[in-house]
């Protein structure tokens, strides 16, 4: 029997609406270029045919360095069509990075756009296994029939890279079956005929089948955008009627720390979804106040199992601070040092599900205890089964006998009324007893002294909790970083910054 072209990706993401709703717009990319589900597939298959004229087909591994977000989707969406696996660059590594990874990865074509040619005549010389180089802008085609799929279900679509904070980024085999499950997303969520989900550079790598592919397999609007920071964001909901975004919390602290959101209509936000970094309680209190109609969820997920849980955490659903349950399909366990199952109790986060990628490239079972996902993270799972992700290992700070979680650190602070966001680490890092470094960002039309925060934080944090050294910024070090968002790599930045003032 033949496979249906179902099992594929890029069929199923795409192809599927173009023949359900062909007139239905499917993209809009920064407010100048708008694409039904048929002209957007239409596209795709240009893409396609013209990677398969360039000897590119079922199997061959594609490094895509790609920025521009809508050439993210037609490229990567193509390949998936004709069974290519694509290897999903960073074009935020360095140089020396983004070599090694490619090096590695067992491409032997490359993919890039306009805004990275410098970098691609850098690292060439040095890839000699890459044989095929190609600028996706010259990707086209006359034939803009449906290609043949090339590849199904457990058949590998992707390469996703995790965030590399200790070491080269790892590879994480994604298959087309996996990138539909994780493509489920929003049919736990609700939505309706006119839902627009909207987002910006994050959607390469993981982001793209968490976030592109989700919205399109759902049929809503995808509001692809260059620039997704506050400034924009105030500008594309409004313009767009954007309904649904993907987010992590830090992104409202800077939104709602500035005056520029004042006066602008948001209304037609629905959905937020918040994940990547704890959302505390005062944060939620602000983005309520602003958005009082936005139903606010909270998720959790690794690179390596995408949106595993979720729940809505503004109408008490889901207590603040947890992740919610598993979605449909999906399981979530927390075990002891011995495997043991707990529940009340601290342990090792296992996540499981269709979603869950094939294994590590070159390292298949690393990670994995039969069908488990064990990733490092710790947590806690309620009788009820609602997850709460409590962090990892190596970010709980050690100080006078006990373990904190910079979380708990940097919510006492937010609860200030002049602070609008922080970031606490512990200091040196991995050392068994550490001083707590807390860094700080002063709400608009406000301004911080450390020493009297210093004061206010020892009226509410018991000894072991409270810092330290505070150093008032002008921002946090954020990163756009698709495997974990900007929040992700945000305090080891802060210790890397700040963490020579502590004595």
């Amino acid at each position: 029997m033949a496979r249906s072209p179902y099992g594929n990706y890029g069929y199923a993401i795409l192809t599927a609406g173009a023949l359900r709703t062909p007139d239905r717009v499917a993209l809009t990319y920064c407010g100048e270029r708008s694409f039904t589900y048929d002209q957007l597939n239409r596209v795709v298959n240009r893409r396609a045919h013209a990677l398969l004229d360039a000897g590119i087909g079922a199997g061959t591994r594609v490094a895509a360095l790609l920025n521009e977000t809508l050439g993210v989707a037609e490229v990567y969406l193509a390949q998936a069509k004709i069974g290519a696996i694509t290897a999903a660059l960073n074009p935020y590594w360095p140089v020396e990075t983004l070599q090694a990874v490619v090096a590695a990865s067992g491409c032997t074509a490359f993919v890039y756009d306009a805004t990275v040619e410098q970098v691609v005549e850098r690292i060439r010389p040095e890839l000699p296994g890459i044989t095929t180089w190609l600028r996706a802008s010259d990707l086209d085609h006359d034939d803009d029939s449906e290609p043949t799929p090339g590849a199904h279900f457990d058949d590998p679509v992707a390469l996703y890279y995790t965030s590399g904070t200790t070491g080269l980024p790892k590879a994480v085999v994604h298959t087309h079956a996996s990138s539909l499950a994780t493509a489920q997303i929003w049919l736990d969520v609700p939505r309706s005929a006119d839902s627009v989900f909207g987002t910006g550079a994050i959607i390469w790598g993981i982001g793209f089948p968490a976030i592109v592919g989700p919205a399109l397999y759902a049929g809503m609007r995808l509001v692809l955008e260059q620039d997704w920071g506050p400034e924009n964001f105030l500008t594309v909901v409004p313009r767009e009627k954007v309904t649904h975004v993907s987010q992590i919390p830090s992104f409202y602290a800077a939104l709602l720390g500035s005056a520029e959101h004042e006066g602008v209509d948001l209304s037609s936000l629905e959905v937020i979804m918040l994940g990547g970094e704890p959302l505390t309680a005062s944060m939620l209190a602000r983005i309520k106040e602003r958005l009082p109609a936005a139903g606010v969820y909270s998720y959790y997920g690794q690179t390596e199992a995408p949106y595993t849980c979720m729940g809505r955490v503004d109408d008490g659903s889901t207590p603040l601070g947890a992740s919610g349950r598993a979605r449909t399909g999906n399981a979530v366990l927390i075990t002891g040092p011995g495997g043991e199952r707990l529940v009340g109790e601290t342990g090792e986060i296992n996540l499981a599900g269709p979603h869950r990628m094939a294994g590590y490239d070159g390292e298949p079972g690393k990670g994995l205890r039969g069908e488990w996902y064990v990733g490092g993270d710790l947590g806690t799972l309620s009788p009820d089964g609602v997850l709460q992700a409590i962090g990892r290992r190596e970010d709980a700070i050690a100080k006078g006998g006990s373990f904190t979680q910079p979380a708990t650190i940097e919510e006492a602070a937010t609860a200030l009324d002049a602070v609008a966001e922080a970031g606490a680490v512990g200091v040196p890092e991995g050392a068994a007893e550490q001083k707590i470094l807390l860094a700080v960002v002063a709400r608009a039309g406000h301004s911080l002294d450390a020493g009297k925060v210093a004061l206010a934080l020892a009226d509410t944090l018991p000894g072991h909790q409270r810092p330290d050294h505070i150093v008032v910024a002008d921002e946090l070090p954020h990163f756009q970083d698709a495997s974990g968002g900007p929040g992700k790599l945000l305090r080891r930045e802060i210790r890397a910054t700040y963490g020579h003032l502590v004595g």
